[in-house]
C-alpha cells in the first residue's frame, strides 16, 4: 500500500521560509504571487494490506516524527 503524508506549517504559525521564497518570486517579475508557505511530501510503501493498520499506523508515525504537531498539520492518502 502506498501512504502520501503532506506536513504543513499551521497557518497562525509564521513561515519564513515561504516569505523568503515569496520576496524572490517577486524579485524576479512574479507580482502575481501571494502567500507562500512551505511544507514537506512524503511517500511511504506500507507492507500491509490492512487499511485500518495502515491509518492507525501512519497517524502514529505522522505524531511521533514526520511532523511537528505544535506548529505543523498533517494530512495522508493511502491508495492500494
Amino acid at each position: 500500500m502506498k501512504a502520501t503524508v503532506y506536513v504543513t506549517i499551521k497557518q497562525n504559525v509564521l513561515d519564513p521560509q515561504g516569505t523568503a521564497v515569496q520576496g524572490a518570486l517577486h524579485s524576479m517579475g512574479f507580482d502575481e504571487v501571494g502567500k507562500v508557505r512551505i511544507g514537506k511530501y512524503l511517500e511511504l510503501q506500507l507492507d500491509t494490506a490492512d487499511r485500518g493498520e495502515a491509518e492507525t499506523r501512519l497517524k502514529a508515525m505522522c505524531e511521533k516524527l514526520l511532523a511537528n504537531t505544535v506548529i505543523e498539520d498533517y494530512r495522508f492518502e493511502l491508495e492500494g
